[in-house]
């Protein structure tokens, strides 16, 4: 028997054959929760909340969209864990060192630098439903707890902790989510200007000039820890 030539019609349907085939190399790990979570936060990261759809997802993650349903339910499951995922890249100050204060600046701030490397994170923890991730809770257990260790009790630690954590949802929200250039802020504040005698004080402190978010943020922190540091020494 002839050999067949490498252009024969014969050796293209013999590649037909399972048995001249190699195997084919699993594409791609078993998925698992873990797995899914790294997929959602690299999706949203490159491509923000819009085009989160457990289809994306699935084909992001070379698996059918019926094999995703497996692990999540929901694509809210999906940002719950994303959500919970990016408080775990958070540091825990140490309990020991530092006063309260200092403990809750670090926490705020390290926080906050976290969602803005996650900009579509900054306004998803309670959007849809309270987060109760185990990282996000450890976050907010270590949050309460310095509280009630210089004498919050009560629904005072609860009212201390809303202030504080709006304080830096509000500030990583605006931040990530307004679209300014330059030139618009400065035509916008000449508007001001021009109206001063309605807006005297919009105009005279550069409101839509100011756009130091870092400033203000600590600021901000600085008044909010020290109506909490007079309801103490009261």
């Amino acid at each position: 028997m002839n050999k067949p030539r490498g252009n024969d019609p014969i050796t293209a349907e013999a590649a037909h054959s399972v048995w001249l085939r190699p195997p084919v190399p699993r594409a791609v790990p078993p998925l698992t929760r873990e797995r899914i979570t790294e997929g959602a936060v690299a999706l949203l990261d490159e491509e923000g909340l819009d085009r989160l759809t457990m289809r994306h997802l699935a084909e992001r993650l070379g698996v059918g969209t019926t094999t995703l349903y497996w692990h999540v339910k929901t694509k809210a499951d999906v940002i719950d864990l994303a959500i919970d995922a990016i408080f775990g890249e958070t540091s825990l100050p140490d309990r020991d060192s530092g006063d309260w204060r200092e403990n809750i600046v670090a926490l705020l701030a390290d926080c906050r630098a976290t969602l803005l490397r996650h900009p579509w994170s900054a306004a998803l923890p309670l959007r849809q439903r309270p987060s109760i991730g185990p990282n996000f809770l450890a976050w907010m257990e270590f949050l309460q707890a310095s509280l009630v260790r210089v004498g919050f009790r009560g629904k005072a630690v609860t009212a201390a902790c809303w202030l504080l954590y709006s304080h830096l949802q509000g500030s990583t929200a605006s931040q990530s989510s307004l679209r300014w250039s330059d030139s618009e802020r400065a035509a916008a504040q000449e508007q001001l200007r021009r109206h001063q005698d309605t807006y005297p004080t919009l105009a005279s402190h550069e409101y839509l000039l100011d756009d130091d978010w870092e400033q203000n943020f600590h600021l901000g922190l600085r008044y909010a820890l020290d109506g909490l540091q007079a309801q103490i020494d009261t």
